[in-house]
């Protein structure tokens, strides 16, 4: 069953980048960073904030996960442009990989983030385990 993830399409969506978020989630970091405080630049894992407010469906309920099983196992970004406030940024979502091993499921997701322009700023890549 848990390979039948593998190639799952997320349901896209659009997040427009707020200055109040990025200092919501510098605070939450413990990052006084004044270009934070300001918007002037964004923390690198702020995909985070991205993903959590912009999907319409929690991606537990989307893959069919129990939570009270889950791993969060790692997590990557890699930045190919620049995001700032004002930005629409839409997501696109893919399970890129998923597997059965010692008995549980791992499954890996892979982001594409977008501008308003069509311009690829980020990828983000997930794996996430639900243990047996």
């Amino acid at each position: 069953m848990n390979e039948s993830r593998k190639g799952m399409r997320l349901e896209p969506f659009t997040f427009t980048i707020e200055a109040g978020k990025i200092r919501e989630f510098a605070q939450a970091l413990g990052d006084d960073n004044p270009d934070y405080e300001t918007g002037k630049r964004i923390p690198p894992t702020f995909a985070t904030v991205i993903e959590f407010w912009g999907s319409k469906k929690p991606m537990e309920d989307v893959l069919q996960l129990n939570m009270a099983k889950v791993l969060h196992a790692g997590q990557e970004y890699e930045y190919v442009g620049d995001m700032a406030v004002g930005d629409q940024i839409t997501c696109e979502g893919e399970v890129i990989d998923a597997y059965t091993r010692a008995g549980m499921n791992f499954v890996v997701v892979e982001n594409k983030y977008k501008n308003q322009r069509g311009e690829l700023v980020l990828i983000s890549r997930s794996t996430i385990i639900e243990r047996s």
